[in-house]
């Protein structure tokens, strides 16, 4: 990755693609508004859109695509199969079910949005992921929120690796040990909430060094993120932060501002924990 071009950087996929390491995230984007902020991003830049069927938006993406005049395969697209549609049939339908809501023929990445292993299901629902993506329906196929048990134990059972594990991460949860895991096993990791939903913004460390590069604190925190190799999706439906999010090509943090970051690691979790949550 070079720092001078604006160009958002592509990082390889086990299926032979290549996913953008920089994305646009529709989580709690409301239905009605969500073509029109895919639209808006699309026109940033952003060529890789994340959604998922539980966010129901699913449709709002297809059309903001559609709307945007941008080819089909010029937009990474992922989706995601909720928790109360694992299991063979259930997974296989749920994917037609996405792809009929986002009016396409395939997407980019289909994930396992949790494990739910109190329903003891997702081995199965991997299957169903493996031979859809033999079908075409998926290009790459992946999960999310799993633990290295959960990854270790797909892998095991079907001799099949996620290309990505998506997970929360951020300044106070980094996900070291995890991301050793997925590096050990060729896993891409994509972080979510990348910006601890703005906690992160105000912390000194992280206004002390976007002051020094005259950028803002969201844009220290994404370069963070790029410079670890992580694909990051951050949200926002306000123009200007969308385009804000996206200048983030030209400057890189010094060796020490990074690890001024990596001291802010507390362990500290937003959202659902991956070996309990099971809310759709």
């Amino acid at each position: 990755m070079t720092s001078s071009t604006n160009e958002i950087p592509n990082v390889p996929l086990r299926g032979g693609t290549a996913i953008p390491q920089l994305g646009f995230g529709v989580f709690q984007v409301p239905p009605e508004d969500t073509a029109d902020v895919v639209v808006r991003a699309l026109r940033a830049g952003y060529r890789h859109i994340d959604t998922a069927a539980a966010y129901r938006n699913e449709a709002g993406v297809g059309q903001g695509v559609r709307a945007a005049g941008v080819q089909r395969d010029e937009v990474f697209i992922t989706t995601k199969c909720p928790n109360d549609e694992h299991g063979y049939d259930r997974a296989t339908r749920a994917l037609k079910g996405s792809l009929a809501r986002l009016e396409m023929e395939h997407v980019d990445l289909y994930l396992i949005h949790w494990p739910v292993p109190a329903h003891d299901r997702y081995v199965e629902t991997w299957q169903a992921f493996i031979d859809l993506q033999q079908q075409g329906l998926a290009r790459e196929i992946g999960v999310s929120n799993f633990q290295p048990a959960h990854l270790e134990r797909l892998i095991r059972e079907t001799g099949v690796t996620p290309a990505v594990n998506q997970v929360e991460l951020h300044p106070y949860l980094q996900q070291a040990a995890l991301r050793r895991v997925h590096d050990e096993l060729g896993i891409v990791t994509e972080a979510y909430s990348p910006l601890a939903q703005g906690r992160a913004l105000g912390e000194p460390a992280i206004t002390a060094i976007a002051e020094a590069h005259r950028k803002t604190p969201a844009q220290v925190v994404i370069r963070w993120h790029l410079q670890l190799g992580n694909v990051v999706i951050p949200k926002s439906v306000t123009q200007a932060r969308i385009e804000e999010n996206r200048d983030v090509f030209d400057f890189a943090l010094s060796d020490d501002e990074m690890a001024a970051i990596e001291a802010l690691d507390a362990g500290d979790r937003i959202g659902g924990d991956p070996d309990t949550f099971i809310r759709p």
